[in-house]
């Protein structure tokens, strides 16, 4: 049999990089994209097949997926979007141009391919499409607006999707990882640096604590968990007969998911607060 074909965003590191290397092992036909040409360059010397895709560059996103269907002869039959980056920060603090770029990234760029697989897996008759969104994407912290923003749109965008391709053969399920051991947050911090004027800031006091915080550890790693747990119910939504819509990955996850039911939304936003 000829190995399914799959599209994963977001291979240079964490979740992409794990589910792309099990995949293959699974016997998939992984493309594997990173944003950097370096780390193209590494996941091919460990031999995956793979491309530069930038969700800030629709030409890098179109040639992309151009270099996949000549690969597979116009075949894919499944997308995993999962690339993207957080820059926290006060939404006081970010300017427009950086929430601009990071709903590029976060959604508009997942959108732009995403559009462009569509008309492959109608013809087809099927195809798989997971959205790699967030504990994140349906509920709401301080200092991680632009990042949040993005991934509610995720949400509703996915659902959208789901009633639009019914009847198709296409089905779209989202996974929504709470803590997961990445370098996510070391990139965060960074950008954080090079983009918030913290001496000037409201926030200088909260911000100050916050890295105190994530420098000492003192956030606890107790609920996170490897990205083999976020590839355990990738394969699900990829390879099940009756995909879900969601899945719920960490215990973070599933609790915040049943509080947010049970209780009003400002004794929710208590807790919020007092959690960072």
């Amino acid at each position: 049999m000829t190995a399914r074909t799959i599209l994963v965003t977001g291979c240079g590191s964490g979740i992409g990089y794990h589910c792309a290397h099990a995949l293959a092992r699974r016997g998939w036909r992984v493309f594997a994209t990173c944003r950097r040409q370096a780390d193209c360059e590494r996941l091919a010397a460990e031999g995956l097949d793979t491309v530069r895709l930038d969700y800030s560059d629709p030409a890098s996103i179109a040639a992309a997926l151009d270099h996949v269907l000549a690969a597979t002869g116009g075949r894919l039959d499944a997308l995993f979007n999962n690339g993207g980056y957080s820059l926290p920060g006060a939404l006081e603090d970010l300017s427009p141009d950086h929430v601009r770029a990071v709903i590029e990234a976060n959604f508009i760029g997942w959108h732009d391919l995403t559009r462009r697989v569509i008309p492959v897996m109608r013809a087809q008759g099927s195809g798989r499409i997971v959205n790699c969104s967030s504990i994140l994407g349906f509920v709401a912290v301080r200092f991680s607006g632009a990042y949040i923003a993005a991934k509610f749109a995720i949400e509703g965008w996915s659902d959208t999707l789901q009633l639009e391709l019914h009847g198709s053969g296409i089905r779209v399920s989202v996974i929504e990882p709470g803590p997961i051991a990445s370098n996510m947050l070391a990139d965060a911090r960074d950008r954080f640096l090079a983009a918030i004027d913290t001496d000037n800031s409201p926030f200088r006091d909260d911000y100050a604590k916050e890295f105190a915080r994530l420098s000492s550890g003192s956030r606890s790693s107790l609920f996170q968990r490897s990205p083999q747990a976020v590839f355990t119910r990738l394969v699900h939504a990829l390879e099940s007969p009756r995909p879900r819509a969601r899945y719920r990955v960490t215990i973070p996850t599933k609790f915040m998911a049943l509080m947010k039911r049970l209780l009003p939304t400002a004794a929710l936003d208590r807790i919020l607060v007092r959690e960072r």
